[in-house]
């Protein structure tokens, strides 16, 4: 297995972030496990600031995307 420390952008689709954000909110609400809303704001906070937009304008577009 090769050694890894990040994954970039370009590797990951918009349908597979949409589905993670998703994965995680689901998760986070359904356990009560508040870690994997954390992460979920993590995820979304780390990818809208590598494209420069606000969360919600980063959101709306995937959600946007992956309906196309």
């Amino acid at each position: 297995m090769q050694d890894f420390d990040k994954i970039t952008i370009e590797e990951m689709s918009k349908e597979d972030m949409l589905l993670i954000i998703r994965a995680l909110e689901y998760t986070g609400t359904h356990t009560k496990v508040n870690d994997f809303l954390e992460l979920r704001d993590s995820f979304i906070g780390e990818l809208s600031s590598l494209v420069e937009v606000p969360e919600k304008d980063f959101l709306d577009f995937l959600k946007k995307e992956t309906l196309s």
